[in-house]
């Protein structure tokens, strides 16, 4: 047995909704970040009944309560990076950003409003309160190409109208800015981040054709938040984080007649 110092691993927090089928939500999250060297702990924002084929059902969970959850976190583990996903209401945006203010903590929001399948996931309400309450102390947001339209109220015709309203978001939230390009049409999938300080990176790569990409968004940024708690700096941190979704995709088990999960576990490393 080496007797080298064990290195003590990043401690993520995941607000979040649960996937009762494994493939999205908290649980991809929790494979994500264990794979890439992290510690994780959640707040379980909602239960559901789903599977590759759709949702049967939402419990949600009282703000109050995902906020008690955030408390025990932090008071006794602590935190090295935050990623939020699916938040379900007003009341739970605020009880989030109200914990999370003032933390100094990189915060990865991946603003959940558009499903794969076009149906919207977030009010205008709930909207409206993570535009206030969590956008000012987010680190980076990675909208989806209909969550951007639907956060700068405006129509994505093609690539110059996808950088202009990503390079806006940054203008008016103050954070930076990931574009994933999933939803566009091609061959190929182009990825625009946009930081709030320095050069713009574009990232393009072939379209993998296959059906099983469930919990696609909510790897990347749990493996995002990951790569942060480990101080990698943040285009990198999207650079490799992209590449561990790419592996997952390509080694996905095939389980479910829907949109499958992901492999993350044939993850090894990345280089």
């Amino acid at each position: 047995m080496s007797d080298a110092p064990v290195k003590t691993p990043p401690r993520i927090l995941i607000v979040a909704g649960s996937d009762s089928s494994g493939g999205a939500g908290i649980q991809a999250d929790i494979k994500t970040v264990t794979m890439l060297g992290g510690y994780a702990m959640t707040a379980i924002t909602a239960l559901t009944a789903q599977n590759s084929v759709g949702v049967q059902g939402v419990e949600p969970v009282s703000a109050d309560f995902v906020a008690a959850q955030i408390d025990s976190c932090l008071s006794d583990i602590g935190a090295d990076a935050v990623k939020i996903g699916m938040l379900g209401s007003p009341q739970v945006v605020e009880a989030v950003a109200g914990r999370l203010h003032g933390t100094g903590l990189p915060i990865v929001l991946d603003p959940v409003m558009v499903a794969t399948s076009g149906a919207q996931l977030a009010a205008d309400e709930t909207v409206a309160a993570m535009r206030e309450h969590l956008f000012p102390i987010a680190s980076l947001l990675t909208p989806n190409l209909p969550e951007l339209a639907r956060l700068m109220n405006t129509e994505l015709s093609d690539r110059e109208s996808i950088h202009t309203a990503s390079g806006l978001l940054v203008g008016t939230t103050g954070c930076s800015v990931l574009t994933k390009g999933g939803h566009g049409e091609g061959e190929r999938i182009e990825d625009l981040f946009v930081p709030v300080e320095g050069r713009w990176a574009e990232f393009d790569d072939p379209r993998i054709e296959t059906q099983h990409t469930h919990g696609t968004g909510c790897t990347l940024s749990s493996a995002i938040a990951t790569l942060l708690g480990h101080g990698v700096p943040m285009e990198h941190a999207v650079r490799l984080a992209r590449k561990f979704v790419r592996a997952a995709i390509r080694n996905a088990p095939g389980f479910g007649a829907g949109h499958g999960p992901l492999g993350h576990q044939a993850v090894r490393s990345l280089d």
